[in-house]
């Protein structure tokens, strides 16, 4: 059980390397990264240029089980904060995993909100 889930870990992270030689932040785009976990969504805008974080938001703050309409929320509350910091575009770094689910609410509602990639 054990090797099957490092296994799953193990090609994420190659998927994720992949991504990443790709998409890079700058402070006029940074980078959406997004963190799933079993319980709770993080995700963060970067600036790899520097290296710093500009916006994190988390569903922790939810208190709920991650779900699609939790991945609205957080994708929303994420843009608002940009916005706030003068960011409208961005780069969508998924973190190797598959634009799906409540990856794929967290940037429809970032991008319903207002910013653009």
């Amino acid at each position: 059980m054990a090797d099957r889930k490092a296994k799953k870990n193990v090609l994420r992270q190659k998927r994720k390397n992949r991504i990443r030689k790709h998409v890079f932040g700058t402070s006029e785009k940074p980078r959406l990264t997004v963190f799933r976990s079993n319980r709770h969504l993080y995700a963060q805008l970067v600036n790899d240029v520097v290296g710093n974080t500009l916006v994190s938001v988390s569903s922790m703050k939810e208190g709920q089980v991650v779900n699609k309409t939790v991945a609205k929320s957080v994708g929303g509350l994420l843009a608002e904060q940009a916005k706030k910091q003068g960011v409208e575009k961005i780069v969508f770094d998924r973190n190797g995993y598959r634009y799906h689910g409540v990856v794929r609410e967290l940037a429809e509602a970032a991008r319903t909100a207002g910013l653009k990639f």
